[in-house]
């Protein structure tokens, strides 16, 4: 977990928007293992760990646009491969749909989405020291996931849910055009571009991590955002180590003049109207 650390920048929380908010405590509560950190009538912050929060949700009756820029998938990092196996285990016992599975070579995954189609990724990381780097890309694939063998893994007793050193791993956005997507990423918040898939996919990171956000256009070349309050994405944030850090990114962003403050957070947005929130360690 040394890439979600207070010594690099990184993915930390994720707000997104249901259609039903019953529905969805349900999901994330039984389904996913998450615990209920605060509600109110239409907004549920969920923690793993009793006093971070990491995912909240909030009822809205605005219905996402079809093709839209916005949420692919948001992914949910365990911190050990037994933990994963625990999860897969626990998703086969519900008989909930999963949508695939897959060997990245540097993480193990599993997919899935929730009952609104907002995507989830579940994985485990292999041991930084086992990722093989190209000069500076490195080699992440899609391969089958050996389920058998990570079943090996798996404890015997009752699924308690996720583990409380779960973190918001990555976030993978639906962009309009890539290579303003890429250009913003780089230049405004100051990501190294570690992946590229030909046209239509770039996968970006701090620190040497193999990717903290992932963007693509396989489904919204060319798309416009979905209204405000639509089902999706919200924001999702990215944690800095220092007011330094921060605010040389906020000078950054300046540049493409789409910065703002609210409280002790900073937002932008990227091209694709994809919102972000700048927050500290806390």
């Amino acid at each position: 977990m040394k890439f979600h650390s207070e010594f690099v920048p990184h993915t930390s929380e994720i707000q997104l928007y249901v259609s039903d908010l019953n529905r969805s405590i349900n999901f994330y509560k039984k389904i996913v293992g998450f615990k209920i950190l605060t509600k109110s009538n239409d907004t549920v912050v969920f923690t793993t760990n009793g006093k971070t929060p990491l995912l909240t949700i909030e009822q809205t009756s605005t219905r996402r646009a079809h093709p839209s820029t916005g949420l692919y998938h948001f992914a949910l990092l365990v911190p050990e491969r037994k933990h994963l196996a625990n999860v897969l285990r626990h998703l086969l016992s519900t008989g909930y749909p999963l949508q695939g599975a897959a060997d990245h070579s540097v993480s193990e995954a599993i997919y899935l989405g929730d009952p609104d189609g907002n995507g989830i990724e579940i994985y485990a990381d292999r041991p930084s020291t086992q990722w093989r780097w190209e000069e500076d890309q490195v080699v992440m694939t899609t391969n089958a996931l050996n389920a058998e063998d990570l079943m090996k893994e798996a404890s015997s007793g009752v699924f308690e849910g996720l583990s409380e050193h779960t973190v918001l791993g990555h976030v993978h956005l639906q962009v309009s055009n890539l290579q303003e997507a890429k250009y913003f990423y780089q230049n405004g918040l100051g990501f190294q571009v570690v992946s590229q898939l030909g046209d239509h996919a770039v996968f970006a990171s701090y620190g040497g991590y193999h990717h903290h956000i992932g963007l693509n256009t396989w489904q919204s070349a060319g798309a416009l955002p979905s209204k405000e309050g639509s089902i999706g994405l919200k924001w999702f944030s990215l944690v800095f180590t220092s007011e330094l850090e921060r605010s040389k990114c906020v000078e950054q962003l300046k540049k493409f003049n789409n910065v703002w403050q609210k409280d002790d957070d900073y937002y932008t947005e990227d091209p694709s109207g994809n919102r972000i929130r700048l927050s500290l360690k806390k």
